[in-house]
């Protein structure tokens, strides 16, 4: 351990260990002594009675769903369909009546046993609390950009993490799935990419968890191991006020989830299940069979006829089944409160031998004591996933590609090719399998030991383990298989966090102040092993089970640790003078191994100034809710490099004759002893990357509170930028490191607009209708490279040539491409010659546009009448360019001359030559915009009173969803949301090479709450 003065955490965990096995014991006795203390004993002679009525608003509508509690006790109802409600309760009883929007009311029970009970409308919306890092305010007391989404505005159907939840719901934030495999990772961008080869993701904060972006040794997202129902809601800190509480690891913005927790009451059930039924969404419209063999002979091609009529885009992708299982509990009295949940997904991807398994569990639990100065909150979640894969460019490739004539089977069997082999039996001998188990638990006792101060402590430790193996078993009829081999590799990651927080909160008369002082400090390790066999006898046993019987001579073993440490130092004023004038201040300072001792610290600033202009005397009569002006100012940090990256290391070689030939007895070249190299050079100066953002935003909200809105305009610019490239230094052993380009900067810039109108939800018929858009501009300056390559070309004879990355006064994913101008009269591609050497070569390539789209937005309506709901969620982006690897690759007049398929792109010229070259320019760039139905829900709230089982249920909700069911777009591949582009040690963006396609899903589902 690096960092000396983290040793007095662990000081402060012996101590409040103690704390809290002393409040367990006299908690026993606390409510005895309360009860004997209250109890009146003409209540205690009172004979229990059947209390009915009916709830409605200050109209008499009627409200069905109101909960009515007897206060302090867990005896509680709902009222029904028609606002009724009828329960238990003495003479003297105090019943607690609640709604969502209206305001809480109560109403002592008394010799009367019916009662009308009418609920005021809520205006206080701006009372609404957040989560946001390290505590909660207000909405009417937030200085920074922060947007929230409720579990009730998710997105529907199969749902695999909090990215695919959060699509299209929050402006600012581009989330694009990497492709259509089931839990397939992703791209989640706030406001603008803000930095070149190091993490580009957000922070994410689970139940004040701060995780790991790090891989953990599955293919697919991380973050699948979220099980989406348990989710209560996720707030996205997007300015560097909101965010800079997180420090070093905000540049990027944060997102916090929080998890469903218990409320006082009787205990809730809820039991849901779930089927989906999903298919190819758009097939590539390759040539049919009987197209095939007109046009190969007409292009003078070689037709290969055999006879058959085969699709092969049906035979290698299937109709997938998704089930989904959830049963939650929760409840709690005055001083403890519960929540837990077991569930089971099983999703089949549309792709032959694709699916993906997650089993959850999680117990959330909250204990309070000494008059609620004690709190103790525990959060425990578990999961295990289980990942099949198939080979997924050799099945994409092949399916666009193999001769439609060829029969799929012969005789029920797999058809034997002459040449080549069939991707179905590719499917039975291929197999890449994953088993992840992973474990997340923090427990965050805190206490106020004195009025308004409050010490807490949190201690938290993600666990993740997964095994992956990746195998071909034997086959003898083609010698490419016919050994089979193994890759199995084994990754341990772990993550612990301690973090002691001071916060002091008080109200002054018209001042309010809430001081919070913290250190954190969080340690990471990840272990990576593994081993690659192969040549094991075909015997029927798959290799994973009988790794003794390689035979190989070919075996390779591999072993490696990473240990990283943060300490933190932090604090933030928030300040409210008569709820007007708002003042938030933030500052952190972050420690991290990463860097050399030097540079090891760095601090980050923000400040924050709110006016609540609605608040002020000349706007009482104005008709306007809500109207805040706001303006940040702050710093965030990035430290996502390699580990170990200011620190030299060496290497074993044997090439380049870096031997030691020490032993004259010895002859040749093999018998020498290694030689050691420099793998790394030191650069003890590498110091953090800062990022500095402005942000003005106005609030705003009308006609009690049904229209409302925000706008936001922000200034993002990153310095320092951290960069792996060349040193340039003919000295330097090794050539490339990371190295902070001084001078260079990354600036975003953008307005954010979202607007939302919610009806009176008390009608039979309301709606609720709103969106919200986005423009980003990205630029890159003062660069001193011409251009850093991130993305490039794959296949024989293009491996390895640019096609997008860095350039100067350019956005990011900058598009870096010879102009191509058709087919010349030699039938072969001609292209710009920008200079007029009368050459091209790569001086010829031209800015084509970024991959990045510069406009992101989505809209949404909502319909309900009386038991039936419909949701429409749309989202889209434009500004941006796909290149289509995909259609470079295989749509060539080629492809189709030797008699495989292709698509009528490939002879889109008569005269070109069929041996011209699939050359990287803009003839394989397309536009990358679209408007997709992202998903459509109709449901309907099944009364029980209907089916006589209202004594055992509350709600039964029955539901349809669709998902993906149209999209508007010119991209000619599956779809234009993807990047499965190749890249080394930078992020790629926009480039389609054999991606997975994405998937039309239709889900029926119940959920039934008792």
């Amino acid at each position: 351990m690096n960092f000396k003065n983290n040793t007095i955490t662990y000081k402060n965990i012996v101590a409040f260990a103690s704390i809290v096995f002393f409040s367990t014991q006299t908690q026993a006795k606390t409510p005895y002594l309360a009860l004997k203390s209250t109890v009146d004993p003409i209540k205690n002679e009172a004979v229990q009675q059947t209390i009915t009525g009916t709830v409605t608003d200050s109209d008499g509508v009627l409200l069905p769903g109101a909960s009515v509690m007897v206060q302090g006790t867990s005896i509680g109802t709902t009222t029904d369909f028609d606002g009724n409600f009828s329960i238990d309760a003495n003479l003297g009883d105090v019943l607690e009546v609640s709604y969502v929007g209206f305001e809480t009311t109560t109403i002592e029970v008394t010799q009367e046993t019916t009662y009308t009970i009418q609920l005021a409308a809520n205006t206080s919306e701006l009372d609404e609390v957040l989560v946001v890092g390290y505590g909660t305010q207000k909405k009417s007391d937030l200085t920074g950009a922060v947007s929230s989404v409720v579990a009730e505005e998710f997105n529907k159907g199969v749902v695999n993490n909090p990215g695919n939840l959060l699509q299209g719901k929050v402006s600012g934030l581009n989330v694009t799935n990497t492709s259509g495999e089931p839990g397939a990772g992703q791209d989640i961008i706030i406001r603008g990419v803000g930095t070149l080869r190091s993490g580009t993701s957000p922070l994410y904060v689970v139940d004040g968890f701060v995780l790991d972006n790090s891989g953990n040794g599955l293919a697919t997202n991380p973050l699948n191991f979220i099980n989406t129902q348990d989710i209560e809601s996720i707030n996205v800190l997007k300015d560097a006020s909101a965010a800079a509480i997180y420090g070093s690891r905000a540049a990027n913005g944060v997102v916090v989830i929080t998890t469903k927790k218990g409320k006082a009451g009787r205990t809730q059930m809820n039991f849901s299940a779930s089927t989906a039924i999903s298919t190819i969404a758009n097939k590539i419209d390759v040539f049919s069979a009987e197209e095939f063999r007109t046009i190969v002979p007409q292009i003078g091609g070689s037709l290969s006829d055999n006879g058959a009529n085969t699709d092969w885009q049906d035979e290698l992708t299937r109709t997938a089944i998704t089930n989904n299982i959830n049963f939650s509990m929760s409840g709690g009295s005055a001083n403890t409160s519960y929540f837990a949940s077991i569930g089971v997904d099983d999703q089949e991807g549309i792709i032959n031998k694709s699916d993906l398994k997650r089993y959850s569990a999680r117990a959330n639990v909250t204990q309070k004591g000494w008059d609620d100065r004690l709190k103790i909150d525990l959060n425990l979640t578990a999961t295990r996933t289980e990942n099949t894969r198939p080979n997924i460019g050799t099945m994409v490739s092949n399916m666009l590609s193999l001769n439609p004539t060829t029969p799929a089977y012969t005789n029920g069997e797999p058809t034997v090719f002459g040449t080549g082999i069939n991707p179905l039996i590719i499917e039975n001998i291929y197999g890449d399998f994953s088993n992840n188990n992973r474990m997340i638990a923090n427990i965050a006792p805190s206490l106020e030991f004195v009025d308004h101060l409050t010490y807490k402590l949190n201690l938290g430790v993600d666990y993740s383990t997964t095994d992956r193996d990746v195998q071909y078993i034997p086959y003898a009829a083609d010698p490419d298989y016919a050994q089979g081999s193994i890759n199995t590799s084994f990754t341990t990651n772990r993550n612990t966090l301690v973090e002691n927080t001071l916060t002091y909160n008080n109200v002054f008369g018209d001042h309010g102040l809430t001081l919070l002082a913290g250190h954190s400090y969080q340690k990471f390790y990840i272990h990576d092993k593994g081993f690659y066999f192969e040549n094991f006898p075909n015997n029927g046993i798959e290799p994973r089970y009988q790794l003794e019987a390689a035979r190989g001579e070919n075996a390779t073993q591999y072993s490696n640790a990473v240990s990283n440490e943060l300490q933190s130092f932090f604090g933030r004023v928030n300040y409210t003078y008569q709820d007007k004038y708002l003042v938030t201040a933030t500052l952190r300072s972050d420690g991290s191994t990463k860097f050399g001792e030097n540079n090891r610290y760095a601090t980050f600033p923000s400040l924050a100034l709110g006016w609540n202009i609605f608040k002020e005397d000349f706007m009482a009569d104005s008709g306007i809710n809500n109207l805040k002006l706001r303006a940040s100012w702050g710093k965030s940090g990035n430290q996502e490099i390699p580990a170990k990256q200011t620190r030299l290391s060496y290497g074993e070689s044997f090439a380049d004759n870096d031997i030691y030939p020490l032993n004259d007895g010895i002859t040749t070249r093999e018998g020498y002893d290694y030689g050691l190299v420099f793998a790394r050079t030191a650069n003890p100066d590498l110091q953090w990357e800062e990022t500095t953002q402005t942000n003005i935003g106005l609030d705003f909200g009308f006609l009690d509170y049904k229209l409302s809105g925000s706008v936001d305009y922000f200034l993002k610019e990153t310095n320092d930028v951290l960069l792996y490239f060349s040193t340039q230094d003919p000295i330097d052993e090794v050539g490339y490191k990371w190295q902070n380009i001084p001078d260079m900067k990354i600036k975003n810039s953008g307005i954010e607009v979202a607007l939302d109108y919610q009806s009176d939800r008390t009608r039979d018929f309301s709606f609720n209708i709103g969106g919200n858009i986005s423009y980003i501009k990205n630029e890159i300056t003062d660069s001193p490279f011409t251009i850093v390559t991130t993305g490039t070309a794959s296949g024989a004879g293009q491996t390895g040539a640019t096609i997008n990355g860095y350039m100067n006064n350019q956005p990011i994913g900058n598009f870096f491409l010879r102009e191509f101008t058709g087919i010349g009269a030699d039938g072969f591609s001609t292209y710009t010659d920008l200079n007029g050497d009368g050459q091209i070569d790569d001086s010829d390539r031209i800015s084509a546009g970024s991959a990045v789209p510069d406009i992101l937005y989505a809209f949404y309506l909502k319909f309900k009448y009386k038991n039936f709901d419909l949701g429409l969620n749309f989202n889209g982006v434009s500004g941006n360019e796909i290149y289509n690897h995909t259609r470079m690759s295989l749509f060539n007049k080629t492809q189709i001359s030797n008699s495989l398929n292709t698509t009528d792109q490939a002879i889109a010229y008569p005269n070109e030559d069929p041996s011209n070259t699939n050359t990287v320019s803009t003839r394989y760039l397309e536009n990358g915009a679209f408007l997709r139905l992202n998903n459509a829900t109709l449901a309907y709230s099944l009364n029980p009173q209907v089916i006589g089982m209202d004594k055992w249920l509350d709600n039964v909700r029955l539901s349809v969803t669709g998902q993906n069911l149209f999209i508007i777009t010119d991209y000619t591949g599956f779809d234009p949301e993807l990047n499965t582009g190749s890249s080394s040690d930078s992020k790629s963006y926009g480039i389609d090479y054999y991606t997975y396609p994405k998937a039309r899903t239709v889900v029926f589902g119940l959920n039934v709450s008792f």
